[in-house]
């Protein structure tokens, strides 16, 4: 039996509308619903929402968002809701946090740091959103072969980066509950930042290993991407470092 769909007004007569994709069937909301299913289903559900899209970024990252920019998207969050989601509960952990990334660089360090690396130090999280659009870029450099455009590449690296951001997240819990700066700058040099460097060059190695380039291609190409980002941001750092003390 034929019926209207109640989001665009399209005649449906299957599950789905077939001009919205909205499902024929709906019903008025309660809180037993919205507690059972809209945010256990729609939220914490192990095949789709937030669960399914962490599992894999963490476990098959570079196959899974490889299937997500060719068109394989039902099921995964979308990247920009979950980057302003970790922005959001980071933004929340803020005020209860006392130690600051910056607060674990010695006095000495911190008169010898590059300006770019002493402002990423104070502002991790936008030096990551922002270099996004830079990170994309070497990566199409790196990776031209695999014909992929640079939205494509925005799209792949916000994932990337949406991983980075958790990462750091789960440092930013741990300074709540752990303040020791000698330990503490042991488990982000070693710890964090290790992940984060092998866990790059893994999702580059797996997104593009259906690209045509062999294994050693693949992994000198996947190491070069952050690797350019190291080597653009000690260029700038001293760019940087030699205007500010120019004479004024």
């Amino acid at each position: 039996m034929e019926a209207n769909c109640l989001n665009c007004g399209n005649e449906v007569s299957q599950k789905y509308c077939g001009h919205c994709g909205q499902t024929s069937s709906t019903h008025r909301y309660s809180l037993k619903h919205f507690i059972t299913h809209d945010f256990i289903h729609g939220v914490w559900h192990v095949d789709k929402g937030i669960l399914y899209t962490l599992k894999e970024l963490f476990v098959n990252p570079g196959n899974s968002v490889r299937g997500y920019v060719l068109g394989k998207r039902v099921g995964y969050f979308n990247f920009i809701t979950l980057i302003l989601l970790v922005l959001g509960i980071s933004g929340l952990l803020g005020p209860y946090t006392h130690i600051k990334l910056a607060d674990l660089m010695s006095e000495s360090s911190k008169k010898t740091v590059s300006e770019l690396e002493a402002f990423a130090s104070h502002y991790p999280k936008l030096v990551l959103l922002i270099t996004i659009p830079i990170t994309s870029l070497f990566s199409m450099f790196w990776f031209r072969k695999a014909k992929f455009n640079y939205a494509e590449h925005l799209v792949l690296n916000s994932y990337k980066a949406a991983v980075e951001m958790i990462v750091s997240l789960a440092f930013t819990v741990i300074t709540i509950f752990y303040t020791n700066l000698k330990g503490l700058l042991l488990i982000y040099y070693l710890g964090i930042e290790v992940f984060v460097f092998v866990y790059t060059i893994w999702f580059y190695y797996q997104f593009f290993s259906k690209s045509g380039y062999s294994k050693k291609a693949l992994l000198i190409r996947s190491f070069m991407v952050p690797a350019s980002i190291m080597f653009l941001s000690v260029v700038v750092g001293i760019i940087m470092g030699i205007i500010n003390h120019l004479p004024h």
